[in-house]
């Protein structure tokens, strides 16, 4: 394989919010996620955004519906489809339970409470929690405990 361009991990996701603007800041303070570009449109709208976590990458936008959608496709938060979710993220963080409680403490829906995901001695195991943001999105934070 090529490398990938500077800066840019060999896969990221693009996530789509009614209010993307919010939600980036929302995303930094709660999650720990960092702004490295945002282009605003006509009225602030969010035309393409990148955050940051580590080395990780998601890209951030409203949703786009109707005539404003792309490739004939809607592209629509959570909140505009009765809460589901098609995709699942799920980051590293160096201390979970931390992570948990900062991002409670911002208002992200504890869906699942840290706990121990053990996949057996010939394989790994982890410390993870499940949040949903102010929008639906769910999210997946998780602590490697053995490798």
């Amino acid at each position: 394989m090529k490398n990938t361009p500077k800066d840019w991990p060999r896969i990221s996701s693009g996530l789509y919010y009614r209010e993307a603007s919010k939600m980036i800041d929302w995303l930094c303070t709660a999650f720990g996620f960092e702004i490295r570009l945002k282009v605003e449109g006509e009225d602030g709208r969010i035309e393409h955004s990148e955050l940051v976590y580590g080395e990780g990458l998601i890209m951030v936008g409203e949703e786009r519906v109707g005539p404003a959608s792309r490739w004939n496709v809607d592209m629509k938060s959570p909140l505009s489809v009765g809460g589901a979710n098609t995709q699942g993220l799920m980051v590293f963080v160096d201390d979970v339970d931390a992570h948990c409680a900062h991002a409670r403490a911002a208002g992200a829906k504890i869906i699942d409470e840290p706990s121990l995901h053990d996949y057996g001695e010939a394989y790994w195991a982890d410390r993870s929690y499940g949040a949903l943001d102010p929008e639906g999105h769910m999210w997946w934070f998780t602590q490697r405990i053995r490798g």
